[in-house]
């Protein structure tokens, strides 16, 4: 079902409830982005342990969309592979809502953006280990 904003039932509990709000100290992985036009300020923090990401905590400063969409990306994240993690795209992030108003969809864009640097931090740092 969708309201009439535009977004789903899942997308309004979502917003309504976000999930993992906040940052992971001494994370595995970070990864932060920005949507030069709207200004969306998205930060990702992953712990990664034998491969799989145990937790993932977002913290944004942006619209309700980037809340949805960082939110939605933390629980289909933690639980997966590294290897799993590594093929979510935007529209991962846009089925796993059941969809996006079309005004929106630059919040899944922002989401795949910043879990794409936030793997590319945990590849970086494990070749360091």
């Amino acid at each position: 079902m969708t309201s009439p904003s535009g977004y789903t039932d899942v997308a309004m509990d979502h917003a309504e409830s976000p999930r993992n709000a906040g940052v992971i100290e001494h994370p595995s992985a970070f990864g932060a982005d920005v949507n030069p036009v709207c200004g969306d300020f998205l930060t990702l923090t992953l712990k990664v342990e034998d491969g799989r990401i145990v937790d993932a905590k977002q913290q944004l400063k942006g619209c309700s969309g980037a809340a949805i969409a960082a939110s939605i990306l933390t629980e289909l994240l933690i639980g997966r592979s590294v290897e799993e993690a590594t093929a979510f795209t935007r529209q991962t992030v846009i089925d796993a809502l059941g969809g996006l108003p079309a005004s929106k969809l630059h919040s899944a864009v922002l989401a795949e953006t910043t879990l794409k640097k936030a793997l590319a931090d945990y590849r970086e740092r494990s070749l360091q280990a």
